[in-house]
């Protein structure tokens, strides 16, 4: 039966689980975060744990503008990070 509580772990998507999600290489996941698009939440062992909102709404904003042509430099300006 559901308790209607929510575990703060709820919303965290690994590495792994972007990569098959979004259909992107582990190590282009890696960049983006050393470049500081995405923000690992938390470390379990050797796993990277992201906020999946945060993860979702920057993926679509990311690649709606390498889309429209922009350089990751300028994109990062644009995310405002």
């Amino acid at each position: 039966m559901y308790s209607g509580k929510h575990n703060a772990f709820d919303n965290l998507i690994s590495a792994k689980e972007i990569e098959k999600k979004y259909n992107i290489p582990y190590s282009t996941i890696t960049y983006y975060t050393n470049l500081g698009f995405f923000t690992a939440i938390r470390r379990r062992g050797n796993k990277r744990l992201y906020d999946q909102n945060e993860i979702s709404a920057r993926m679509e904003k990311i690649t709606k503008l390498i889309n429209e042509g922009y350089p990751l430099r300028l994109i990062r300006k644009k995310l405002e990070i």
